[in-house]
């Protein structure tokens, strides 16, 4: 019979909702039956993508056994870290700070006040590797609330305290300098791998945002050695097994310092990040590889991510069926030489052997090899390896394919609509732009409610109950500011302002001007989330401060731009000291230097071929952050395009930056020199 997640629109609360455990969602409830049967919580955490969170559900939470004793002695409250990643922030840094590791799945015991006294992350159905068995686990904490109630109380009370006092506090009250950004390199310099690309060992992950401030810094001060390790680092990823060589996009790691075996779940945030990463890359550089790649990424978002209702689902998952009925990580993704021989026949089997690397020992488990350009030497005929290719794309799409989670969640849709809309833009391919204008037309009309607010998820045409956060605000205001900046609407610079005055009256401290992951009217949690650090996403903090520094740079708005700077005080306090987890704060501050340039590009009429080929020369300046707008003399889609004639009939450009202009242009030569001198 299901439980009470039957009802929920997660797919991985939906995962469970068939589970003997008596799961309860997130909620008042769940606590209030916990008060009201002297029991503690137990609260599990995860996503439906997490490889761990299927193997303990699996043992754990589908057995008989273990269920009835987590019904007897418990509420078990099931949360998708990325449906609720407020939940998640505040129980994960608990973990971290008993523990000194986190993860999911993530299990923590709390208190029916909701207050945490035990921690773990995965435990095994059995002793193993210094690990105690779940169920030991369970019968410590049910004997410990059961005989030292008010210890487990002290405990829990400790911690929430302890938590409480972690407020963050930085000196900087001010906006990093040149000083500050060239320390920023030189931390990054010291950490790159000069071998393999990237920073630091195994596992690794793509480094994107750290990318954008390297492409960034190279555009405003001409550092070799920041374009260099970006250059290095995409070039080492797009050849490696992190991207899936015949469909495009990458998994989330790599467990190797190479590059080669990936985690392989594929999620959206990571492609779309990427996704720009590339584009921006060949726009600073003209690489065949960076455009291959970005081109590659955009199409698989769109045929594998995209949604019957126009959004982007979150993620597929690592594990698929191989072929026997038992689920296998990498399963759908990885090649024997005797499968590529099926496929193939001999001579073509050898010769994609070679191209990819595909050999007898393998490169991953029981003799497969995941797909890789590992080649330097030898010619290959461009003709016959795309026929190749195509080959085993199809034939790979035969096989049983990874899980999908269609939960569209705002912040990933938001980060999806900037690299779409660009990569279209750059490349000529207007179905792109078309895909964004869907999934931005999606958010608009299903995550908005009528006071503007947005809602972080939305699954099948139903938004879902919870709110969103800093960082859905944050990352949709910059999707339809890149959304403005390419289609010449100016409809979507006026979303980006009203969930940015958000960002300004219910996420922003009004007296330090820092800011919150949590809404001042959101739900109380044991305390308000704050992070400004990026994980696999830009945090919250950096992307509020890029959209708002964006939308001054877009309308002169004074407060934007003062709230933008007070924020970036924090970036002036880490960015030196730990420049690999605030790399997205690190290209702001980079934008900030530079002015952000603002372009205004007019003629007699948007279709002109003259105009568009002015304004998609703006688009492709490398100045870092400038913002574009597009029109006709006299609209009033843009604040830039207000007095902007053309001159001698003909279409024109404008360029200004910290309230000097240069002289208009008509000449796409001259707005190239401009944008990328």
């Amino acid at each position: 019979m299901p439980n009470r997640l039957a009802h929920e629109t997660s797919p991985y609360l939906l995962q469970h909702a068939d589970n003997p455990v008596d799961w309860w969602p997130w909620s008042a409830e769940a606590f209030e039956e916990a008060r009201k049967r002297g029991v503690p919580v137990l609260l599990s955490v995860g996503y439906s993508s997490c490889h761990w969170c299927h193997v303990m559900a699996h043992e754990s939470f589908e057995d008989q056994a273990t269920a009835d004793y987590l019904n007897a002695h418990f509420v078990n409250v099931k949360v998708d870290r990325e449906e609720r990643p407020d939940v998640d922030a505040v129980y994960m840094e608990a973990v971290q700070a008993a523990t000194g590791q986190g993860g999911w799945p993530m299990t923590v015991f709390l208190t029916p006040d909701a207050e945490p006294f035990y921690f773990g992350t995965y435990f095994p159905p059995a002793p193993r590797h210094g690990m105690p068995s779940f169920v030991q686990v369970l019968e410590g904490v049910h004997q410990a609330w059961t005989d030292r109630r008010d210890e487990v109380a002290e405990v829990a009370g400790k911690i929430v305290r302890d938590l409480s006092a972690r407020e963050i506090s930085y000196d900087a009250v001010d906006a990093p300098g040149e000083q500050e950004l060239a320390q920023a390199l030189l931390g990054l310099t010291r950490e790159y791998d000069p071998q393999r690309g990237g920073f630091g060992g195994a596992p690794k992950f793509p480094p994107s945002m750290v990318i954008e401030f390297l492409l960034r810094h190279h555009a405003r001060t001409g550092s070799e050695g920041a374009l260099q390790m970006a250059q290095d680092t995409c070039e080492r990823m797009g050849r490696g097994g992190i991207y899936d060589q015949l469909g495009g996009g990458f998994a989330r790691y790599s467990v190797d310092r190479d590059w080669t075996v990936p985690h392989f779940e594929k999620m959206l945030y990571d492609n779309a990040l990427l996704c720009r990463v590339y584009a921006h890359l060949w726009r600073a550089t003209g690489s065949e590889l960076a455009r291959r790649v970005a081109l590659e990424t955009a199409d698989f978002m769109v045929r594998e991510l995209r949604t019957a209702e126009g959004g982007f689902a979150s993620a597929l998952d690592a594990d698929s069926d191989d072929g026997t009925g038992k689920h296998v990580e990498g399963a759908y993704y990885v090649w024997t030489p005797q499968q590529l021989r099926e496929v193939l026949g001999e001579e073509d089997a050898e010769a994609a052997a070679q191209y990819f690397g595909v050999t007898e020992e393998g490169t991953f488990e029981q003799g497969s090899s995941v797909l890789q350009l590992p080649q330097t030497e030898g010619v290959f005929d461009a003709g016959r390896i795309d026929g190749i290719k195509r080959r085993l794309f199809d034939a790979r799409a035969l096989r049983p394919a990874p899980g999908r989670d269609d939960k569209v969640v705002a912040a990933w849709n938001g980060l999806a609509i900037a690299a779409l809309a660009e990569t279209g833009a750059y490349f000529d391919r207007p179905d792109l732009v078309d895909a964004a204008l869907g999934a931005a037309d999606l958010l608009v009309r299903l995550h908005l409610d009528d006071h503007a607010r947005l809602a972080r998820t939305s699954k099948d045409g139903r938004a879902g109950a919870h709110t969103g956060v800093l960082e859905d605000y944050a990352d949709v205001a910059e999707g339809f500011l890149a959304l403005a900046s390419v289609t010449g609407e100016g409809v979507w610079l006026d979303f980006a302002g009203i969930l940015l005055d958000h960002v300004l009256a219910r996420f922003t401290d009004p007296e330090t001007g820092s800011l919150y992951d949590t809404a001042s009217d959101a739900e109380q949690l044991i305390r308000r989330p704050q992070d400004p650090t990026d994980n696999a996403t830009p945090s919250g903090w950096t992307a509020a401060t890029g959209a708002l520094l964006s939308y001054a740079a877009h309308t002169g708005s004074e407060p934007h731009r003062a709230a933008a700077e007070k924020a970036l005080g924090v970036v002036k306090a880490l960015g030196p000291r730990v420049p690999r987890f605030i790399g997205w704060g690190l290209a702001v501050a980079e934008a900030r230097l530079d002015g952000p340039r603002e372009v205004a590009v007019v003629g007699a009429s948007t279709d002109d071929a003259d105009a568009r080929t002015l304004h998609r020369t703006a688009l492709l300046g490398t100045a870092p952050g400038a913002v574009v707008a597009y029109g006709t003399p006299g609209s009033d889609e843009f604040p830039l395009l207000a007095d902007r004639p053309l001159r001698d009939g003909a279409p024109t450009a404008y360029v200004c930056r910290n309230f000097t202009c240069d002289a208009p242009t008509t000449d796409p030569a001259r707005l190239r020199a401009t944008l990328n001198g």
